[in-house]
């Protein structure tokens, strides 16, 4: 959500930046109702000094016995006046609610402008990607033929986009998750929540996801949404709240299942697990000052980064473009893994900060000492991250020519020491 005070300042930037996400200029649209809405809620404002007026002369021209007949049809007229007024200020409220709830934030200046991934910025490359004699398979090649890995099972239960892990890759997903979730704690100082899968319609709008996202949600017929992601509700733990500066930054992780119904995605990735309705996911999100986010971006990015170096597993951190980052996000880094069944860099996590743009649809801010007043705060969220991606990874990285997958050793001790998994497991 945008400050209006911000777009009256700043008309140009606001269309600006816009126009960078695609969209057309709407400053003047904007500006054009708040004048009116302004002008209506002043005259509200001056009914209501009136008809308090007018009651304190009645008061005192019943008190001195004089006739206070047209001073109470001024009352009533005044009530129906005010009762008009106020649905307009209301209407006019809600109009700009609409609108601006629609608009995506404002893209840093140093965003590369485009429409889609075409358009995203290499930041850098870590790591070489493996070479191997001979070709190597994608994820879903290795998991089927391990017999660990089974489409066709819950397409039964559930239908496309589904996946049953079984035994050592069921495992192994777990493992990986754990080491991810004691890493972001044991290291770097994320506080480890269990959150809700289900939440409110308030919820989803404090990050963005509603309203213009709906179709992208999973909704229950008594009005609850599914998470996408535990970001939804881990922002949203400090909504309405107003906290010391001294607090912050406040840094969370959950796993969660995450459920997305990937609309729009008709036709991409339909084989294997890269883009599925559930899965799982080990979310990082910080609160933070204006002040700090944009270093705060940067130490995200690093946490998720280091989750791959340990695994040693090659990948590139690639700036995403106006169009392609998310509806909430000011800044994104994309960390993309080398996949060699793929023969390609596929995206395994995004760490975007959002600057105080979810904070206004949450109503979060903190307090600053020997300030009187209160800022909002700064929110960030990233990956770190979804663990189905990271499983792919790592079986497509550490496959062996046979079909067997060596499991990386910082995983091992998560697996009892175990080192291989083959099809007898």
């Amino acid at each position: 959500m945008f400050d209006l005070r911000w777009i009256r300042e700043n008309p140009d930037a606001f269309d600006a930046g816009l126009q960078k996400r695609g969209f057309e200029p709407m400053a003047e649209t904007v500006l054009d109702l708040d004048k009116r809405r302004r002008a209506s809620n002043t005259s509200m404002q001056n009914m209501q000094t009136r008809r308090n007026e007018v009651s304190k002369q009645i008061g005192l021209a019943k008190s001195k016995g004089e006739d206070v007949d047209a001073l109470m049809a001024e009352v009533a007229n005044l009530k129906d006046d005010l009762q008009s007024a106020e649905r307009v200020v209301k209407d006019l409220d809600d109009e700009m609610r609409s609108i601006l709830s629609g608009l995506p934030n404002r893209p840093y200046d140093d965003i590369p402008v485009g429409a889609d991934e075409d358009a995203n910025e290499l930041v850098r490359t870590v790591g070489t990607p493996r070479s191997f004699n001979f070709r190597p398979k994608q994820h879903f090649e290795l998991g089927e033929d391990l017999g660990l890995m089974d489409f066709e099972a819950a397409a039964k239960i559930s239908g496309a986009r589904f996946v049953i892990l079984r035994r050592q890759l069921a495992r192994l997903e777990r493992a990986i998750a754990n080491f991810m979730l004691d890493l972001h704690t044991g290291e770097f100082g994320y506080q480890e929540t269990t959150t809700p899968l289900l939440v409110r319609e308030h919820a989803a709008y404090g990050t963005g996801n509603l309203p213009k996202f709906e179709e992208d949600l999973f909704k229950t017929t008594n009005d609850f949404y599914l998470i996408p992601t535990a970001e939804m509700t881990l922002t949203n733990t400090v909504r309405e709240m107003i906290l010391d500066e001294a607090d912050l930054p406040i840094r969370l992780t959950a796993l969660t299942p995450c459920f997305r119904s990937e609309a729009g995605s008709a036709g991409r990735d339909t084989r294997g697990m890269l883009r599925q309705h559930q899965f799982n996911k080990v979310e990082l999100v910080s609160i933070t000052t204006a002040e700090t986010s944009d270093d705060e971006l940067e130490r995200m990015t690093s946490c998720a980064e280091e989750v791959l170096k340990r695994l040693e597993i090659a990948y590139r951190v690639m700036k995403l473009s106006s169009g392609d980052m998310s509806f909430s996000a000011r800044r994104t880094y994309d960390l993309e893994a080398w996949l060699p069944g793929q023969n390609a860099y596929r995206e395994i996590s995004s760490c975007s900060v959002c600057g105080d743009f979810q904070a206004r649809r949450m109503d979060a801010r903190y307090r600053v000492e020997g300030e009187k007043g209160t800022r909002f705060v700064h929110t960030l969220n990233g990956s770190g991250m979804a663990t189905g991606r990271t499983l792919i990874a790592v079986m497509e990285n550490y496959q062996q020519e046979e079909g067997s997958i060596v499991i990386p050793e910082v995983l091992r001790p998560y697996l009892g020491g175990q080192e291989i998994i083959e099809s007898n497991g």
